[in-house]
């Protein structure tokens, strides 16, 4: 298993949440009604956690296919708080969230339903994908230490560099795929 999508593409980066790579990769499933609830209930059987880490957690575990939004979470918490199988603890201004008794046996008696939504999630990126996606963020961290350290002059070429680099990558798409020819 890889780690999280290369430097958080697709999410905003390039085309919106949902983006995963287009021709070369594939599209995660949609999230549906009951997943940030299963997520919560696994992630908490495994061990405490504040909203934020839950967050984090299903974002790194898709790989970048699902980060659920607070606005989703937190109301879930809510509710499974009401319902008596997770109770908040706040400490140093942070409420962490843990499994009650009744949580416990909830997850134990549901085990079908609460799994690992975040692995449905998960998008179905290719090698060639995650190989070019790499090579992005490493040209990226490149730039950035060119513009941290580099001269005016240096700036110039790698902005040069970077106009010539774009223009080559739409005459790839503008050329068509040599393997249909």
């Amino acid at each position: 298993m890889r780690g999280p999508f290369p430097f958080d593409f697709g999410r905003g980066f390039f085309g919106g949440p949902g983006w995963h790579g287009g021709r070369g990769g594939g599209r995660a499933r949609k999230a549906k009604r009951g997943d940030v609830r299963a997520a919560i209930l696994a992630l908490l059987a495994e061990e405490p956690r504040n909203g934020y880490q839950i967050i984090q957690e299903i974002a790194e575990r898709s790989q970048g296919g699902w980060k659920p939004s607070p606005g989703a979470v937190y109301p879930a918490l809510q509710q499974l708080t009401d319902e008596g199988l997770v109770r908040a603890e706040e400490s140093e201004g942070r409420k962490t969230f843990q499994l009650t008794e009744a949580g416990r046996a909830y997850v134990e008696a549901h085990a079908d339903e609460v799994r690992a939504p975040w692995e449905d999630m998960t998008p179905d990126v290719d090698d060639n994908t995650w190989e070019l996606m790499d090579l992005a963020r490493q040209s990226a961290f490149a730039m950035v230490q060119i513009l941290q350290t580099g001269t005016d002059a240096q700036i110039r070429q790698a902005r040069q560099t970077l106009v010539e680099t774009r223009r080559k990558l739409y005459q790839i798409l503008a050329d068509g795929d040599p393997a249909e020819e």
